[in-house]
């Protein structure tokens, strides 16, 4: 399935913390790898994982409990899973912003 241009999609995910604190964010694999990726979050329920020009993804339903840690990090590592395997994995910036609906 190819993306279009400037696309949002919203999917699974799973965010998993470790004791020191670091964030993990495991989400399907995407066409395309990502280009100068970062992770837009306001600390609401939602985040905006921006992986290029081509692709976005919707983080939704930000559980209560993750929603400091997550506005705490200055990046997460994204892990992309295709057939049960590691297909990729990369850092991402978090960029706090005030209002994620606003840049919308």
């Amino acid at each position: 399935m190819s993306e279009t241009k400037n696309s949002q999609q919203t999917g699974r995910y799973d965010m998993l913390q470790n004791a020191a604190g670091e964030i993990l964010i495991i989400i399907e694999y995407r066409e395309g790898g990502p280009e100068n990726p970062r992770l837009v979050y306001d600390g609401g329920d939602q985040a905006l994982l921006y992986r290029s020009r081509e692709s976005a993804f919707m983080l939704n339903s930000i559980a209560e409990e993750a929603r400091m840690p997550l506005k705490s990090v200055n990046e997460v590592l994204m892990v992309e899973i295709e057939n049960d395997d590691v297909a990729r994995e990369y850092k991402v910036p978090v960029r706090v912003v005030r209002n994620l609906q606003a840049l919308a």
